[in-house]
């Protein structure tokens, strides 16, 4: 139920998924105001959303979530009717070096957001929605067969994942306890253009270009389902405007990989590319101490989002992995930008200088 909607709150869109999310609704629905919150950490780049950022029904507000205060100005500012909650910190080994970041922004952070959509909606919840976007790493890890479904019991190994599996809590904690409408979608892998260079698939296009090492924790033999980011935005689309109130949706592409096979194939990829030897790259593999925690398996099952909404991945993974490589080795000056921190300049020319 979304005829009321005007004003929507994005958190995080200025980030990989966001970026995306939010270009998908500024131009698909230019009935909606999209407010871009996001407080462009390292992984928050504008140079992403270059396209967008002039359209009459697009505004970019640089905030973090954690300040409480601020979340209800906004709210008020912006007349905000509904949230997709993207903003998040989410690597894992990251997380593993500095915990309380973690905390803080997927926690706090989420709190804060439900407790201003709480004050500003005063119980006129009619039309109104709190969209949580969530991970797959809650369910923990799978043995060799099965699927997480919805049902799938929480499980979370790392810190990133314990403080998502804190915050899904927190957003059906006031689904049950305040009324508060929500819904949440829990992904696997994504991969797509402007995904920040700390995730394996962008990493390794960049060091396979560059000749340096292909660092492969343990064997390898970790087992992750991979989605085309553009297909998510559009599941979210789908979740947004068609999923039932207090209810959770799995996304994902039923398209699973070992890490050490989809090196491999990325190898084989960038040597057609690149018109090198066929092995070349493989040759920069190296295998590293694997990290603590390390969850062996992920594998979603989407079929109720499919069956309910009708949503389906639109590309066979060697596709959009091929048209993935296609788009970094084409936009090696924003590789070259996000790797030494000059886009990070990008906000301070464009907004605080004018």
């Amino acid at each position: 139920m979304t005829h009321r909607i005007k004003n929507i709150m994005i958190t995080g869109g200025a980030g990989f998924i966001g970026s995306h999310l939010v270009r998908l609704f500024v131009n698909k629905y230019p009935e909606y105001h999209i407010v871009n919150v996001d407080k462009l950490t390292y992984a928050g780049n504008l140079e992403n959303l270059t396209d967008v950022e002039h359209m009459p029904n697009y505004t970019f507000v640089k905030a973090d979530i954690t300040d409480a205060d601020k979340m209800q100005l906004l709210f008020e500012k912006y007349a905000i009717d509904a949230v997709i909650h993207l903003a998040a910190e989410s690597h894992v080994d990251r997380s593993i070096s500095s915990p309380m970041e973690f905390i803080y922004t997927n926690i706090v952070g989420t709190a804060n957001l439900l407790n201003a959509a709480r004050h500003h909606w005063k119980d006129d919840f009619e039309g109104r929605i709190f969209y949580h976007v969530s991970t797959d790493e809650v369910y923990g890890s799978l043995g060799d067969t099965g699927f997480f479904t919805e049902e799938t019991s929480y499980d979370p190994k790392s810190p990133y994942s314990a403080s998502k599996a804190s915050s899904d809590h927190l957003v059906r904690a006031y689904h049950h306890t305040f009324g508060l409408p929500v819904k949440i979608s829990n992904c696997s892998n994504n991969y797509g253009a402007n995904q920040f260079p700390e995730k394996l698939i962008p990493l390794f296009i960049n060091n396979i270009r560059h000749n340096k090492p292909l660092p492969v924790y343990g064997q390898g033999l970790n087992v992750r389902d991979w989605l085309w980011v553009d297909d998510h935005a559009d599941a979210i689309d789908h979740i947004f405007h068609g999923g039932k109130m207090g209810e959770t949706y799995n996304i994902g592409g039923h398209n699973e990989w070992t890490n050490i096979d989809l090196i491999k194939l990325m190898c084989r990829l960038l040597d057609e590319k690149l018109k090198r030897t066929p092995g070349t790259s493989e040759k920069l593999i190296t295998y590293v101490k694997d990290r603590a925690g390390h969850d062996l398996r992920y594998a979603i099952d989407s079929t109720k989002l499919q069956n309910e909404l009708g949503w389906k991945p639109s590309l066979q993974f060697e596709e959009g992995l091929s048209k993935t490589i296609d788009w970094y080795l084409q936009n090696s000056e924003w590789m070259a930008r996000i790797t030494s921190g000059d886009y990070q300049n990008y906000y301070q020319q464009q907004y605080e200088e004018r």
